[in-house]
């Protein structure tokens, strides 16, 4: 699905924020792209779709060079931005001057999703909350049935209820021939949804593995005192919620903001579990 191959990336000679960054992502999965912010995940998402060019380095997006925007690609990918324009027509308008471009676009799934997401029909996309609006787009981009959907920040702008409808919604879309990246500073966001992390840290990837890679190899829970193998610990009310190596095969919940910040804080420690 994608190859990147030793990508170097940067603005300016001040602002490097790739170094030689490889890495594979498959179809079937639902990738969790982390950062702090500014570690360059819009960055890379953009790589993936054409939208920036590398300095150096080589991307295959389904056996397409993303940078040449050829037809034959960019109807296969459907990337959805952080920061967006909807301009003021209806829903139905909005879907025939756009879904036209994607000829596996599925009208009754955008019915469906809006009807999920409680989207006002009628109405024109300007009069929308900023909430209505991404929920809009995140559906017209699933029912684009493209085989690389991208989302910088999808969760960004919605209330609590309309996050849990966006798990609900996202665990159910993605199928065998479809690669879905999301990315996001809301790290809890991506409980119990994607399958594999990836975090971007100091120009590099800190980590990729999968939920199951690091549940094997991680435990995480709650400890009264902390002792030489825990690996990074938060206080909590009864004591730390730790990381450590799960020397005893124990089953634990992956905590996605505890790893967020072990991998940024000790990731000396935890290279050589996962290498």
């Amino acid at each position: 699905m994608i190859k990147i191959d030793n990508l170097n990336f940067s603005y300016s000679k001040h602002r490097i924020l790739f170094k030689d960054i490889s890495m594979q992502l498959s179809n079937g999965h639902i990738y969790g792209l982390l950062g702090k912010n500014g570690a360059g995940k819009s960055t890379l998402l953009k790589n993936l779709a054409g939208l920036v060019y590398a300095q150096s380095g080589k991307i295959d997006v389904l056996g397409f060079d993303p940078a040449k925007r050829q037809p034959a690609l960019l109807q296969q990918i459907c990337f959805i931005p952080e920061e967006f324009h909807l301009p003021a027509i209806k829903i139905d308008s909005y879907v025939k001057a756009n879904a036209a471009f994607y000829p596996e676009f599925n009208h009754q799934y955008f019915a469906d999703l809006l009807k999920e997401f409680d989207i006002p029909v009628g109405q024109k996309l300007i009069d929308m909350s900023y909430g209505q609006k991404k929920k809009v787009i995140i559906s017209f981009g699933l029912a684009t049935n493209a085989k690389l959907v991208i989302m910088d920040e999808p969760t960004n702008g919605l209330d609590i209820p309309s996050k849990a409808q966006f798990r609900k919604i996202m665990a159910s879309a993605l199928t065998e021939d479809k690669c879905i990246i999301i990315s996001t500073h809301q790290v809890r966001d991506l409980d119990n949804l994607i399958d594999t992390v990836i975090m971007l840290d100091e120009n590099k990837i800190a980590l990729k593995a999968t939920v199951e890679e690091v549940t094997e190899k991680l435990c995480f829970k709650r400890v009264k005192e902390l002792d030489e193998t825990v690996i990074y610990a938060e206080p909590s009310l009864a004591g730390y919620n730790a990381v450590m190596p799960n020397y005893h095969q124990e089953d634990s919940k992956l905590d996605m903001e505890l790893l967020f910040n072990a991998v940024l804080t000790e990731k000396n420690k935890l290279k050589p579990i996962f290498n």
